[in-house]
């Protein structure tokens, strides 16, 4: 008689249901953690996830869970191209990434000095390279018989894979009594002005584009698709946008290292424009130039 054991699986696989469309396509100007900012952005469900039949009663949830891939981990992509150039399989790319585990992580928020263990903090520099998030549902858009989720207060960026999506069911997943280690409550903001030069740029940009938008609608009839959609989100730059610029640049974007750094200009890419901005001698974050790109 043979005694046969279990041998525990070293790795999960998982499918991607979809994908984020943001504003923001680097890591750089992204909030730090969800809900600090209420930006507007899109997860478009790709198939066969994306059928409504499994989104019925999700309309009633006001916040959903989302699970997604931190995909701009530089560890994570640099290795599996190293692994590319030289041929190695995908077992091997998959053991290469494992090689890169740290265990210890600086947290921007204890100014990126101090050393924590990467269990106890949100780092992108994990294990699984995964991310979660609770973000507020604005609601459920079919186009084109596919599901767009319409969603505000991401900490994700634009072409994020999406693991899973479950419902905030508020009884259960709101503590008020946690506590929250080095992070007990929300970040400090700083304020943030612009320069008449930058409002002037930002204006002219905002103009152009609106002609060409008409343009593009007398083109297509102003048929529904989820192309439009989400260039709307992804591109179109809008004046309420330049509230959601400030809200992102007050977070501080910037390495914690370089929080002293004063007249050193920092750029952050927000849809079809890139805005530079530096702190000054007063304390402030000042936005200096907004350019189309």
């Amino acid at each position: 008689m043979t005694c046969q054991t279990t041998v525990p699986l070293s790795h999960h696989i998982s499918p991607i249901i979809g994908y984020h469309r943001a504003p923001l396509s680097q890591k750089f100007g992204a909030p730090r953690q969800p809900n600090l900012v209420a930006l507007l952005s899109v997860i478009e469900m790709l198939a066969p996830y994306d059928t409504p039949a499994a989104f019925i009663g999700l309309e009633d949830f006001s916040h959903i869970w989302v699970s997604w891939q931190f995909h701009h981990n530089y560890l994570y992509k640099d290795k599996l191209h190293k692994d590319k150039q030289t041929g190695l399989d995908n077992h091997n790319q998959q053991e290469k990434v494992e090689s890169a585990f740290r265990p210890q992580v600086r947290p921007p928020r204890l100014g990126g000095n101090q050393k924590i263990g990467v269990f106890a903090s949100r780092s992108m520099y994990r294990p699984s390279a995964l991310g979660l998030s609770v973000v507020k549902l604005e609601r459920i858009e079919i186009v084109e018989g596919r599901v767009l989720l319409i969603i505000s207060g991401a900490d994700m960026i634009d072409g994020t894979p999406i693991i899973d999506i479950k419902p905030y069911v508020a009884y259960s997943d709101a503590l008020p009594d946690a506590q929250s280690g080095f992070a007990p409550s929300a970040p400090h903001l700083l304020d943030v002005t612009i320069t008449e030069w930058a409002y002037e740029q930002f204006g002219q940009i905002i103009a152009n584009q609106s002609a060409d938008n008409i343009a593009a609608e007398n083109a297509q009839n102003k048929q529904s698709s989820v192309k439009a959609v989400i260039d709307k989100t992804q591109k179109q730059l809008l004046r309420s946008d330049l509230d959601t610029i400030k809200a992102l640049i007050a977070q501080d974007p910037r390495p914690a290292y370089r929080r002293t750094d004063t007249n050193t200009s920092f750029v952050m890419r927000y849809k079809s424009v890139d805005i530079s901005f530096q702190l000054l001698e007063s304390g402030e974050l000042q936005i200096t130039n907004i350019v189309a790109v």
